[in-house]
């Protein structure tokens, strides 16, 4: 059993607040192990490198162990956690040593249990606690490690329950008191551990209390693999054992804050945290010192979230002890009887509003929709995503999947498909339903899901044995259940069955497998009316008081059907059957009935059936006349429609070229970017030419030349070169067959060039521009696109052998996806160059940062045009010298950056001193507390007297949705400098006015067929010294929006500004307002289809005009909001060029720009919107999708404006 009772456990944590121990893998660096010292005589010439695998010196180096669990024992560490964050044999797999997995647990419990028990006997009226260290492994089941698979999976959730199961049996036997299951970032990881946890249990007897941890991954506030805290929480809150969740690692304490206290709201668990000692600098070095860690933990006490504190990376005994001392005395978070959990989740948690109904989306199942069971039968998944995806657009709000077929291996194809619908986050966002009568299908299936689902259905047909058998399962995967009217005897169809069987149900979910009852959904069987059967005329009237009865008699069950059952006996005439489950739902629904499987793409509305057809229906479904169905059978004759026909077409007329030499057609349609008759002239080219590859050696290759010359020269502008790309790669898609039949296919190249965004980063149309000008110069280009993960790159420049590699990234937080990149390009042995590229890269950081990581030279490229002269200058003789004046550049940077840094630092340390000199004054005289030698902090910031500001408020509060502005009326406000420095040519020429001429021609057609979209909100707000906050804004709760500021004023004397500052503080009432805009989704789809097509100039074209009518939006949306919505400036009158200078009044900071340049406050901004409703997406580093969107704040005072926080 375990040393100590849970009772002990939680008497100590309902009188104080417990302290955990620190970081393991940060004490262990700083004793500076060799790899001898990780081999020790047990792993004498291991056939792989050990050092950096932390668990294994419990078996190597005890005596390391033994004092890092005493040092921390010894500052006030109530639990400390054993060594075994990643002792199970999926982690340990990658050294080889799985094989070891228990004797690694059981020595490090064992040395965790000595420590804590020499700790209890000196200090008896303080007990320790150890706590089992169970990590996340490094594998996830709900996401795919394979970009170009997503359905696939690297390990399947029985390995890892097997896994965890192996490791906590050794724990559980070595005394442990709790598990804590840390570092969460995939909930179907923790579903594992929590079932492995429940198999322990049921073979040694022990009960072992279990501590959650969550890792979130981003300022979404989201786990890796997506799903918000509140889902997390609805995932596993099946499980009996949880004593506590928490978060860990990811973020220091006051990023932490405002996600804890979120937490702390809706959990009725004891709550954890154990952040890093901030975050790491430059060089990766946890800078927080003890106390300024101790410090900002002070805000999770005195916001009442806390019960057990600690520290996670860069953490030390100093800190902990800080920690413990900060929390003398000080009062822990009561912990509450009942929490505010969803009921369900997918990435996000759901639970319904009171009387509202739960859609219930059916076009997902093979035995309901054609079209699907042919899809998956032909293999056609991302079509049958599709469907999936409409359903969600279309409003359901659960997705019913089900694979039941006799041709189907029904089991292999619902875990497919589930996790295919894993790897698309709008289709992930809503909880599902697995739907399949074969049990085996079912628990498959619930191996997949990481949110808390629904399983349809179980039922008393096979008897009580196997009902509760399956409930129980069910119940520890944490699925809610929906239960048929079905026993021994058969299917309930009258109303005395329906409610006979469902009586006996919920009596032996509840009473007998422990059943949460708002988990038990009834379906008392929807059948089908109006068949001719007069037996059958009752079926819809018996459900509908089977759904009265249930609601009366069994509490908080809910009630669901499948709602086009009632129709069948009128295929074929889709209107009349909408509007029978319109009616059908209407009288349900008065009854309660929560739940339906619909379609809910249906267009009829209860209120708009033509009185005398609603007539009609009620009949029937009311069972009011002996004739209703005759009545209605006869009526369905008049609504069937007839189909459109489809007009013709008519051919294009032909041109005779003939008179034009041949080779001069051909440069010519190159250099002009003119495809129009290029089939027609190569196919004249073959009978000319002795060979197709001569063709392309001949003028195809001259033609390029020339355009690649001009180019260089400048006397070809990008829209032009772009132009020829295209028009060069369809001649050679065009020539292909002709090359492979004659085997010149393999024509001579400058050398083979490999393009990728980073991973979390969707940005392409620097990546496309690069990709283009290096085909132009005879360069074989392999673009990867886009959201590029580190080791599909690796892949790829091993496969394809190439000779450059190129990373590109707009955003951020690409900068270190690109160190990882760098770093894993040079562990597979890759030393081809390296070009890095994109607008936040810089040739400081590729210096400092990248190059150092990676075994071949690296390079910084600002320009596109860079690429290509760069790259065949290292093809040729002059490789090396550039290769060393890169190295020498690169070493004077870092060398500059050194010095700057060391006398900053010196600076700090004198600014340090002179303020301890100051306070050290300040305590020896009182009276000098406010003495004009100390430095307030707050002289070079901003002031405003708001007493006498006017704080208008808004017109209404929450967002309001603008789904259709046309992009006629937001055209004039395009700024066309803007996209003239997107194609590199100058205002006033020829080719500006050409490249704009296109535009103009290209926004002519879209404004006919596409429309931009935006949403806007207005919130009460206040300011703090650093963040803009939003009182309840979110589900009742505060957000909080940070705002940074300058770090040094932007001229002399002026204020240190942040948007906060433009904010009235308490006690006064002032508003914000947030907004979020996009192009609509025709436009983004018809973008897609251009790229995938191959044309690229017209998708860089199209691409540039959607960004610029994305910033039109932006400022024709700021008038409305500052005439109408908000309108706090209604009677202005601005010209375009006043508009251009920003002389109105207010500012609209968009996320990413120079006030708000962290663009992961995106995330906390979108929780006030519903991007949803656009069609938004964010990636995991807050990039928007589509490209062409904006998102940000409207501040009202004329105080406001703009500036970079950089200045």
């Amino acid at each position: 059993m375990p040393r100590h009772k849970l009772s002990d456990l939680t008497q100590a944590l309902d009188r104080r607040i417990l302290i955990l121990d620190g970081a393991i893998g940060t004490m262990i660096q700083q004793y500076n192990l060799t790899e001898e010292d990780f081999c020790g005589t047990l792993f004498t010439n291991w056939p792989v490198k050990l050092k950096g695998n932390n668990e294994l010196i419990a078996l190597t180096r005890p005596d390391v162990l033994h004092d890092i669990c005493r040092q921390y024992l010894e500052v006030g560490a109530d639990i400390i956690t054993t060594n075994t964050f990643s002792a199970q044999r999926v982690s340990q797999a990658d050294y080889q040593t799985q094989d070891y997995v228990e004797q690694i647990n059981r020595a490090a419990a064992r040395i965790a249990r000595e420590e804590a028990d020499r700790m209890t006997t000196l200090t008896p009226d303080k007990p320790r606690f150890v706590a089992a260290s169970i990590g996340p492994t490094n594998r996830t089941l709900s996401m795919s490690p394979d970009v170009e698979n997503p359905a696939y999976r690297a390990l399947t959730f029985d390995e890892l329950c097997d896994a965890y199961e192996e490791q906590m049996m050794v724990l559980a036997d070595e005394d442990v008191d709790l598990y804590i299951v840390e570092t969460i970032f995939d909930t179907l990881n923790t579903k594992a551990a929590l079932m492995a946890a429940r198999h322990v249990k049921e073979r040694t007897g022990k009960h072992i209390p279990i501590m959650l941890s969550v890792t979130i991954a981003d300022a979404s506030g989201r786990t890796l693999s997506g799903q918000t805290l509140e889902a997390f929480l609805a995932s596993v809150q099946h499980d009996e054992d949880i004593l506590s969740v928490g978060l860990n690692c990811s973020f220091g304490a006051e990023d932490m804050r405002p996600y804890l206290r979120d937490l702390a709201n809706i959990a009725p668990y004891y709550i954890s945290a154990h952040p890093n000692a901030g975050l790491p600098d430059e060089e990766g070095v946890y800078t927080e010192t003890p106390q300024q860690m101790a410090d900002a933990m002070k805000g999770f006490v005195d916001d009442g979230c806390a019960n057990i504190l600690g520290g996670c990376c860069g953490s030390t005994p100093a800190h902990i002890q800080a920690i413990a001392q900060m929390v003398e005395g000080r009062t822990p978070r009561k912990r509450p009887a009942e929490g505010k959990i969803d009921w369900l989740s997918g990435l996000e948690g759901f639970t319904p509003l009171p009387g509202t109904f739960m859609n219930v989306g059916e076009r997902c199942n093979v035995a309901g929709s054609r079209k699907f069971l042919r899809l998956i039968k032909e293999k056609q998944y991302d079509e049958a995503l599709g469907i999936a995806r409409k359903q969600v657009r279309d409003g359901a709000t659960l997705l019913d999947v089900n694979m039941d077929d006799g041709l189907l291996d029904a089991q292999e194809e619902m875990c497919h498909f589930l996790n295919l619908m894993a790897s698309d986050p709008e289709v992930a966002r809503i909880p599902w339903m697995i739907d399949s009568s074969r049990f085996p299908v079912v628990e498959a299936a619930l191996k997949c899901v990481q949110g808390k689902c629904v399983v349809n259905s179980i039922s008393l047909k096979e008897g009580e044995e196997a009902f509760l058998a399956h409930a129980r399962t069910i119940r520890q995967y944490g699925a809610a259940m929906v239960v048929m009217a079905f026993d021994e005897v058969g299917q309930a169809t009258s109303y005395e069955r329906k409610i006979e069987v469902c009586g006996r149900a919920y009596k032996l979910l509840t009473e007998q497998a422990g059943v949460n009852p708002h988990d038990i959904i009834f379906d008392p069987n929807v059948l089908t009316v109006a068949t001719g059967m007069k037996e059958h005329d009752r079926y819809a009237l018996d459900f509908i008081e089977a759904t009265r009865w249930i609601k009366q008699h069994l509490p908080d069950a809910h009630v669901s059907g499948g709602v086009s059952n009632l129709s069948f006996a009128f295929r074929g005439n889709n209107y009349l059957r909408e509007a029978m489950h319109a009616v059908f739902l209407y009288h349900n629904m008065q009854e309660g009935m929560d739940m339906g499987i619909v379609n809910p793409a249906s267009k009829v509305m209860y209120g708009d059936i033509p009185a005398d057809l609603l007539a009609l229906i009620d009949d029937v479904i009311l069972c009011k006349r002996d004739d209703a169905a005759d009545r209605l059978i006869e009526k369905a004759q008049q609504l069937l429609a007839e189909k459109d026909k489809a007009p013709a077409t008519q051919a294009a007329p032909q041109v005779d070229r003939s008179g034009i030499a041949l080779e001069e057609r051909l440069s010519t349609a190159l250099r002009m970017g003119d495809d129009e008759y290029l089939e027609a002239d190569l196919h004249e080219a073959l009978t000319a030419y002795a060979a197709p590859g001569d063709i392309i050696e001949g003028p195809l290759m001259k033609g390029m030349q020339l355009v690649g010359d001009l180019f260089g020269q400048g006397k070809m502008f990008l829209p032009q070169v772009v132009k020829s790309a295209r028009t060069m790669k369809k001649a050679v898609a065009i020539l292909q067959p002709y090359l492979e039949q004659s085997k010149q296919a393999n024509a001579q190249s400058n050398g083979t060039y490999l393009v990728a965004t980073v991973k979390g980063d969707v940005h392409d149309i620097g990546k496309n521009i690069v990709a283009v000008v290096m085909g132009c110069n005879n360069f074989n280009v392999i673009d990867l696109g886009v959201m590029v993960p580190a080791d599909q790159i690796v892949q790829a420049a091993l496969a394809e052998h190439v000779d450059f590699i190129a990373l590109s990234g707009l955003i951020t937080p690409s900068l270190d996806e690109m160190c990882h990149t760098a770093k894993a390009l040079a562990d597979a042995g890759v030393d081809k160059p390296l070009f890095i590229g994109g607008a936040t890269t810089s040739e400081l950081h590729t210096a400092l940062k990248i190059a150092p990581l990676y075994n071949g030279p690296v390079f910084y490229v600002k320009d596109a045009s860079v690429n290509a002269v760069l790259a065949m200058q290292l093809m040729g003789s002059e490789h090396d010298n550039i290769v060393a004046n890169n190295a020498r550049r690169q070493a004077e940077l870092v060398a500059e950056h050194d010095a700057k840094k060391r006398k900053q630092a010196a600076e700090q340390q004198a600014a340090a001193a002179t303020v301890a000199d100051v306070r050290v004054s300040a305590c020896n005289c009182a009276e000098h507390n406010h003495s004009s030698h100390a430095h307030d902090a707050a002289d070079d910031l901003l002031h405003i007297d708001w007493a006498n500001e006017v704080l208008p408020r808004p017109t209404y509060m929450g967002y309001h949705t603008l789904p259709h502005i046309s992009i006629a009326e937001v055209r004039p406000y395009i700024n066309w400098v803007y996209f003239y420095n997107l194609w590199k040519v100058r205002r006033n020429t020829d080719e500006a006015r050409r490249i704009q001429a296109e535009a103009e021609a290209l926004l002519d057609e879209l404004e006919k067929r596409h429309y931009m979209q935006a949403e806007v909100g207005f919130y009460p707000a206040y300011a703090t010294g650093h963040s803009i906050v939003l009182p309840g804004a979110v589900g009742g709760r505060d957000l909080e929006l940070p705002t940074p500021r300058q770090a040094r004023p932007a001229e002399q004397g002026a204020p240190r500004l942040a948007l906060c500052d433009f904010v009235a503080p308490r006690p006064y009432q002032d508003y914000i307002g947030v907004f979020a805009l996009t192009v609509s989704p025709s436009f983004a789809e018809e973008l897609e289809q251009v790229k995938q097509q191959g044309d690229d100039y017209h998708a860089l074209l199209m691409q540039g005009v959607g960004d610029r009518l994305a910033e039109a939006t932006s400022e024709w949306l700021h008038r409305e909001v500052r005439t109408k919505l908000w309108g706090y400036a209604p009677h202005e009158q601005l010209s375009m060029q006043d508009l251009a200078r920003a002389a109105y009044q207010g500012i609209r900071p968009a996320v990413g720009y120079p006030s708000l340049p962290q663009l992961k406050l995106i995330f906390p901004v979108s929780k006030l919107l519903n991007f949803d409703t656009l069609n938004m997406r964010l990636t995991e580093n807050g990039a928007m999708y589509p490209q062409s969107s904006i998102c940000g704040l409207y501040l009202s005072s004329p105080h406001a404006k703009y500036f970079a926080v950089q200045s």
